[in-house]
């Protein structure tokens, strides 16, 4: 149903670093192997270009490709096949012990103050939303949308329909751009779409480039064409990428200071992460969640959708999801109504890793569940997620001794 980009540069960004991997440091044996691999990425990238203009990984990747063929002396010219190169011997993770201060956020800006306060922001499924104000919200969002923008990173994620005609979507393309920083790492690009989660930037490096600080920015596979993570230590942050199905997850581990670090507060209206999905773009999830207990299948408002594929009640949904998340709070009810939309049993695992994500990246174990605390609002008056029970409770007592009084 959702379109997969004709370019495939991230395929070519994958067999280059498959055939290179744990070898960036080549000996001079190794060079005439390196260059062997690094034609044929050349020879690659060539063969895409046409469905590849306009595409920013495929333009770094092929600056990248210059800048190494000068590095290691390689000609353009000679063999192109892709022999797996030998990796580096056990324990050399090539970290530099020597690494600039700067490149380390908790020694360099809070070496005499208190640790920094840390925020989450994840999206996943049919997408739900959490802020790094801990608000939940679905949406809508089709198309390409900001989640971060702020001076040191860009994030964007485009959402597809998940069925035909369907107003369900889900996340089928992601790009992290970490802008250049100092003494610490180049500007490198992530990108990552449906089939294709690469475990190495667009330009095949695992790390932040050519600068003294560059392993402040590196990623690890987790789990192949599944889970990568990225650790950016120059800004205290962690990126935890999933592909679940057929579609990709988005968590983040952020300090406060980083995020609200913008130029222009007035062009943050759409970063998602932090100002959440414009109202016209937010599903009442209340209001869909009644008609799902009702219904027993997701109704959305505008013309009716085809029938998922599967089939589910609201009850095969619920014992479903009460599997993975026994506790039933928001991510538990995203998994019910993700599952009642689409029919596909992915999107309760996206809920289930959502949350795993949320237990290892969130500062506060306090707030790891989140649970309406607005049942008997109308719709379309409810109040913030974060507000506390105790202050409603404190409100309507103040409003009934009003009453006594008048």
């Amino acid at each position: 149903p959702a379109v997969t980009s004709p370019c495939k540069i991230l395929k070519c960004n994958s067999e280059f670093w498959a055939a290179t991997s744990g070898s960036h440091h080549l000996g001079t044996e190794e060079a005439p192997e390196f260059c062997t691999a690094l034609r044929a990425y050349a020879h690659c990238t060539r063969r895409t270009a046409r469905t590849c203009r306009g595409d920013l990984a495929y333009h770094s990747a092929v600056h990248g490709i210059d800048d190494l063929m000068v590095q290691h002396n390689c000609s353009k010219d000679g063999p192109t096949s892709q022999p797996r190169l030998r990796t580096l011997p056990p324990g050399d993770s090539q970290e530099r012990s020597d690494s600039p201060e700067i490149c380390h956020y908790e020694k360099s800006f809070h070496k005499h103050s208190a640790a920094p306060n840390y925020t989450h922001c994840g999206l996943f499924g049919d997408p739900h939303l959490r802020t790094f104000t801990d608000t939940f919200q679905t949406c809508k969002v089709q198309g390409a949308w900001p989640l971060i923008d702020n001076n040191y990173l860009n994030v964007q994620v485009t959402n597809t329909p998940v069925l035909p005609g369907s107003a369900a979507t889900a996340t089928s393309k992601l790009t992290i751009i970490f802008k250049s920083f100092q003494e610490c790492v180049d500007q490198k690009v992530y990108q990552a779409e449906m089939d294709e989660l690469p475990a190495a930037f667009a330009d095949g490096s695992k790390n932040g480039g050519d600068k003294h600080g560059a392993n402040s920015l590196k990623i690890t596979e987790k789990v192949s064409g599944q889970h990568i993570e990225i650790q950016a230590k120059y800004i205290g942050t962690t990126i935890v990428v999933r592909q679940v199905g057929r579609y990709l997850t988005f968590a983040v581990r952020m300090p406060e200071e980083v995020v609200n670090a913008v130029e222009d507060r007035d062009s943050q209206g759409l970063y998602l992460c932090l100002r959440g999905c414009p109202l016209n773009q937010q599903i009442d999830f209340q209001t869909i969640r009644s008609a799902q207990a009702t219904e027993g299948r997701a109704r959305r408002k505008g013309p009716s959708v085809p029938a998922p594929p599967e089939a589910f009640t609201y009850e095969t949904a619920t014992a479903k999801c009460r599997e993975k998340l026994p506790v039933e709070d928001l991510y538990f009810q995203s998994c019910v109504f993700d599952l009642l939309t689409t029919g596909d049993i992915n999107f309760m695992l996206a809920a289930y890793y959502a949350f795993e994500d949320v237990k290892m990246l969130h500062s506060n174990k306090d707030k790891l569940h989140l649970y309406e605390r607005t049942r008997d609002l109308a719709p379309g008056n409810m109040a913030p997620s974060g507000t506390p029970h105790t202050l409603w409770v404190a409100l309507l007592c103040l409003s009934q001794c009003w009453l006594c009084l008048l």
